[in-house]
């Protein structure tokens, strides 16, 4: 048996002894929801009969209550390629619940919202807080107590770590969750990235970018850059939460419909009546939650998952933070480059290889968790892919060798001997940065800063040419308690278009950056925020004054202010702008006003949960 490698063997043993307390609470919770919560059986005659009278031909089977009833949580939309395959699942999952002697039903829906529509636009200041209310709308559904197991329909950014929030106060279910796919490659996204570029230097026109627009996002499924959705995906897997090898299926194919019918017969197999029971606050383990960062760093995978994975393992009593995100990127190599870390998408990483390829190299070299419990069986069943052979579905090994040493390699001879999220440290706070995709030459960054308060602030100097110049543009005041943490990802093309221009650009912000960030030095998530907390003090950020010089350094772990102190103690903190209103961000002020900083997930939910749990 491979030993495991002693940093990701001390990494997980600091998370268990860490979580200890809160871990063993929340299980003793699920036990006891599992023997004494409400459930079918304890359901009035009034409460069943309202459960099943609109379940035709499944309302005989319901009503006795002898066969598993699976809830279904969808975040179906017909707006959104990556959730419109969705529309037509629970009919299917109906019929091969049937053929098992189950019965499904639609617990509830929630929803999906997309930071491809909103990037840029006043509703991202809703997308990290839409996590929340999807967590609370999976509870919502669930808490009908009509169901023994549940199947999760879910994707993209915030919607998969909602799912998992939400379930995982029903943890004593059986839950798989099951993907759609990606679409189809289109333009690929280098050269979608170029015009991009072109566009915000005033080269191309908006019919010409959005020509190439729509020949990038051009179908059904998932976007197909390795961002925080199709990261979400590579989670599901390393973590045993998908059926194995499901991530990467494109929808619409006889391959993905066989996949689904899998998992809806598997979550049957592994209900709490049967021989091999396994709920979802075992499988969710402490060891689960480091093989999910594990394999974020193996394929590059998406920064806002240093929000969303501590999020989902404070839902399952587990405490993780930056320092182990750091510590496991110093000892898990690079294995895959996708874009926007590589020329190909995920549908090329997925035929040289894909996840399978991923597992089976990093269980291997005693680097990834062999021992959790998986909804599909062990985690070496995942070192697979899934095939077609006369119309029936069957798994073969991984291969032996990468199909494309540009998109995947093996463990020996990795792309980077380091995973590449850093941990940065300093007078200004703490914050994460992505290497994976920067030149190394860029790693460090020492220049002037010029502070802006919104990221269309920076768009304008851009075009008044007032950053033409070795600069660290500070966007301050982006944080969850200010306005929602959106994404500065339209900033991409105007900074790549500097740091061409020979100078050297960092970004600095307590905002997030794209999950799929590219080539300027992005230090991100920086906490404590510019707006004060609640103790009414404001992050050291809000005391920074325009050219200030600062110091990002990847290498050493490093994000200073390089100023006099007597200077910085004199200060006083720079004004907040007023919140913004409209496009109903009123209503998320609840949100913003209690959520907690971005390296325990910027959540308001679990922040107000842990305070009476």
């Amino acid at each position: 048996m491979t030993t495991l490698h002693p940093t990701i063997a001390a990494v997980t043993d600091r998370i268990i002894a860490r979580s200890a307390p809160r871990r063993a609470a929340y299980l003793d919770l699920m036990e006891r929801q599992r023997e004494a919560g409400t459930n079918r059986g304890n359901l009035s005659c009034g409460n069943l009969a309202h459960g099943f009278a609109a379940a035709g031909d499944d309302k005989p089977v319901i009503r006795t209550g002898a066969a598993m009833n699976i809830g279904i949580v969808t975040s179906y939309n017909d707006m959104l390629s990556a959730h419109q395959p969705y529309g037509r699942y629970p009919e299917q999952i109906k019929l091969f619940a049937r053929e098992v002697g189950a019965t499904a039903q639609v617990a509830g829906g929630v929803p999906a919202m997309c930071d491809g529509v909103t990037q840029g636009q006043a509703g991202m200041d809703l997308s990290l807080f839409s996590r929340d209310n999807i967590a609370q709308g999976t509870v919502i559904a669930l808490s009908h107590a009509m169901f023994e197991s549940a199947l999760l329909l879910g994707i993209c950014d915030k919607i998969v770590p909602g799912l998992l929030i939400g379930a995982l106060r029903f943890g004593h279910l059986p839950q798989i969750l099951i993907p759609a796919g990606p679409m189809p490659s289109g333009l690929a996204n280098k050269e979608k990235q170029r015009i991009r570029q072109l566009y915000a230097e005033g080269k191309a026109t908006r019919d010409e970018l959005l020509e190439a627009e729509a020949a990038s996002y051009h179908g059904a499924g998932t976007c197909t850059f390795y961002g925080t959705a199709n990261s979400n995906q590579m989670m599901m897997e390393l973590m045993g939460l998908h059926i194995p090898g499901s991530a990467f299926t494109n929808p619409g194919t006889k391959l993905r419909q066989e996949l689904t019918r899998a998992a809806t017969h598997r979550i049957a197999e592994i209900g709490w009546d049967g021989d091999d029971y396994r709920p979802l606050a075992r499988c969710i383990d402490e060891k689960a939650i480091v093989n999910a960062a594990i394999g974020l760093l193996a394929t590059g995978g998406s920064t806002n998952h240093a929000i969303h994975l501590p999020a989902i393992a404070r839902a399952a009593g587990i405490i993780i933070d930056w320092q182990d995100f750091d510590e496991l990127s110093h000892a898990v190599p690079l294995l895959a480059r996708v874009y926007p870390n590589g020329a190909g998408d995920v549908n090329n990483f997925h035929a040289a290889g894909g996840i399978g390829y991923v597992v089976r190299e990093l269980l291997g070299a005693g680097l990834l968790h062999g021992d959790v419990l998986t909804v599909g069986g062990t985690m070496a069943d995942y070192a697979a892919e899934p095939v077609l052979v006369d119309d029936e579905l069957r798994w073969q090994a991984a291969p032996a060798e990468s199909r494309d040493d540009t998109m995947l390699r093996p463990v020996a001879t990795p792309f980077s001997p380091d995973g590449g999220m850093r941990l940065l440290a300093g007078n200004l706070g703490r914050a994460i940065i992505k290497t994976s995709a920067v030149a190394e030459d860029r790693w460090t960054i020492e220049a002037p800063c010029r502070i802006f308060d919104d990221q269309d602030a920076v768009l304008t100097a851009f075009k008044a040419g007032e950053l033409e110049r070795d600069v660290v543009v500070v966007v301050r005041f982006q944080g969850p308690r200010a306005n929602g943490m959106p994404e500065l990802h339209k900033l991409t093309p105007a900074l790549g278009v500097l740091q061409d221009r020979g100078f050297r650009v960092a970004l600095l912000t307590d905002g997030r950056m794209s999950g799929a960030s590219g080539k300027v030095p992005a230090v991100i998530h920086l906490s404590p925020e510019a707006l004060p907390g609640a103790d009414g003090v404001s992050g050291p950020l809000a005391f920074l004054t325009d050219g200030d010089i600062v110091r990002v350094c990847a290498r050493q772990g490093e994000v200073l202010a390089l100023v006099d102190p007597a200077i910085w103690a004199a200060r006083s903190p720079a004004v907040a702008p007023p919140p913004a209103l409209g496009v109903g961000r009123e209503l998320f002020a609840l949100f913003r006003h209690h959520a907690d900083e971005a390296e325990k997930g910027g959540s308001a939910v679990l922040a107000a949960m842990e305070q009476v749990i």
